[in-house]
């Protein structure tokens, strides 16, 4: 009797033990980063002015791509700044598949679906930044980051969830608050700048992104602010709105940012006081150009903007 009891003792213990360890909750694995290639790769490319469909080496395709982005003027370090971006930003949207979607391609011309092209603008000063960052790409938590950037921060960069309302998964890499200069060399449009739009187009604008009627608009203001001092909701009329989306309605040329001094309404006009050009999320490229002429590297500047990332070289 005393020997049965001491095996169902036992039996119970190591039953206890196993289920105890595998309930126990394993260690999430690390992530893995981004396996280097041993050739630089060929993307298929849409060409949407024609609907033509090309292979193009990526390292050319991303001339085209600075080209476009930046004034092929400045400093290389500038614009090899911008040419890291450039392949992250590449690598990550093939990696998602958003343009396999539409036209069955890795990329495609069009700066609305992918980034802007333009290879009638390479000159000599693109292809050195290219070839001096040849394969490089900005990798945080072994995954590509979202590689944002704009044409002028005013002075002081925005988290991605200030400036650009994202909020679809944590992106800790993006340094907020960043105060790079930039004001001391840029246009005089980017520094300060105002615009009056029509109170009708501006109602029009708020039903786009609200779904409601903001009803007569007499009155607007600003209802909260981010931490670098950008509007994140505005009141107009009745309604509240998201900063960056009614940037985006009203058209981002005209509102040029929502780092804002001033918002009101007179003579039937939505007026809007500011400064910068771009949401300000990441990289500013003036800022690159401002560090570029301090003798500041590529890679040196992509640091100053981002936090805690890795710049890996994915194919030689």
């Amino acid at each position: 009797m005393f020997r049965c009891r001491i095996t169902r003792l036992l039996l119970f213990l190591l039953l206890a033990l196993f289920l105890s360890s595998g309930c126990r909750q394993q260690p999430a694995p690390k992530p893995v980063a981004p396996v280097a290639l041993e050739e630089e790769p060929t993307i298929s490319l849409f060409i949407n002015k024609t609907g033509e469909r090309k292979n193009i080496k990526i390292e050319e395709y991303l001339q085209g791509v600075v080209a476009a982005e930046m004034d092929t003027k400045w400093p290389v370090n500038a614009l090899a700044a911008q040419a890291i971006l450039a392949r992250t930003f590449t690598m990550e949207n093939i990696k998602s598949g958003r343009v396999k979607q539409l036209h069955g391609t890795d990329a495609s011309t069009s700066v609305e679906e992918f980034q802007a092209y333009d290879p009638s603008k390479i000159n000599e000063n693109v292809r050195l930044a290219v070839e001096r960052t040849r394969g490089e790409v900005v990798t945080h938590g072994g995954n590509f980051v979202h590689a944002w950037f704009s044409a002028c921060d005013g002075g002081v960069s925005a988290t991605a969830e200030e400036g650009l309302a994202f909020t679809k998964e944590p992106t800790p890499y993006i340094k907020g608050g960043v105060q790079d200069g930039c004001l001391s060399i840029t246009e005089p449009k980017n520094k300060a700048w105002e615009v009056r739009i029509p109170v009708s187009q501006v109602r029009t604008a708020v039903q786009k992104v609200t779904g409601r009627d903001p009803g007569t608009i007499a009155a607007a203001s600003i209802v909260k602010k981010g931490p670098s001092g950008r509007a994140e909701q505005i009141k107009i009329g009745s309604e509240t709105v998201g900063g960056p989306a009614l940037r985006l309605a009203l058209g981002s040329d005209k509102v040029r940012s929502m780092l804002l001094s001033d918002v009101r309404v007179a003579g039937g006009e939505l007026v809007l006081s500011g400064k910068g050009f771009g949401h300000g999320v990441g990289m500013c490229q003036w800022g690159a150009r401002l560090q570029a002429e301090q003798g500041k590297s590529p890679e040196d500047i992509i640091n100053f903007y981002f936090s805690g990332i890795d710049i890996q070289k994915q194919w030689k």
